[in-house]
């Protein structure tokens, strides 16, 4: 896949699957500008892409704060014109919906769902006077199916890929590209951050294939959204679970 040329904003590029997507798309011959909370992972991933031979810019994103997002976009836009965007920041609580305070709810919601929201809305203003732009949001299959101890998250997620789907009708007359891929259990930070064990294991084994997915196996799903195989293709969710969720 060739995305020569290419800038794309990465949310969350500081670890984990948009990490490794961030590493693919310079692999691939773009430019990733990564957009995160955390300054020292995120200069650690632009090193490792220059170190590579390739080119990259961080600057600080928190997507809580809707003057962080405005700041964040006005960097990016210095960089270049936008080619695309994908919205892979991610934060959740394991813990039951019953216990959890308002507060982690609405952290969960202004980072899964709200933070994406805020941000698409000035990038894809930008697309469309282009008529050009291809836009990947990554939600979970917890928003598909549901998940034990994950109930808000799911809810983000859920509206995540709702809001997907609305917007590539929206802006399929601007030849905007909107799409969704959807991890499953991942070797992640966030995955490791579970601290119960007997969970984890009990997904792996749920799991066909019997083995988390790789942040860069998710990440080559999101670079088929991003590339010229994708052009016929909008308003689509991916799975990528190992077959742990199998859903029309």
């Amino acid at each position: 896949m060739n995305l020569t040329n290419k800038t794309v904003i990465v949310t969350g590029g500081a670890s984990g699957i948009s990490r490794a997507t961030a590493l693919l798309i310079s692999q691939a011959g773009g430019h990733p500008i990564i957009g995160d909370v955390n300054e020292a992972g995120g200069a650690e991933t632009v090193a490792e892409i220059k170190q590579a031979g390739g080119n990259a810019d961080f600057f600080r994103l928190d997507l809580t704060d809707s003057a962080s997002i405005d700041t964040f976009s006005e960097q990016a836009h210095g960089v270049g014109c936008i080619d695309g965007l994908v919205n892979g920041a991610g934060w959740d609580r394991v813990e039951p919906f019953l216990q959890n305070a308002p507060e982690m709810w609405e952290r969960v919601m202004a980072i899964n769902l709200m933070g994406a929201v805020r941000l698409t809305q000035i990038v894809a203003r930008g697309m469309v006077q282009v008529n050009s732009g291809k836009i990947v949001n990554v939600a979970s299959d917890a928003g598909r199916v549901g998940s034990s101890g994950e109930t808000v998250y799911a809810a983000a997620k859920g509206g995540l890929i709702a809001f997907t789907k609305s917007l590539a009708r929206e802006t399929a007359r601007y030849k905007l590209n909107i799409n969704c891929v959807c991890p499953g259990p991942t070797d992640t930070p966030l995955f490791h951050a579970q601290p119960d064990e007997r969970i984890k294991a009990a997904l792996i084994k749920a799991i066909p294939f019997r083995r988390l997915g790789k942040p860069e196996e998710v990440g080559q799903a999101i670079l088929f959204f991003l590339s010229e195989h994708s052009d016929y293709i909008t308003g689509q969710v991916l799975s990528v679970s190992g077959g742990l969720t199998m859903v029309d």
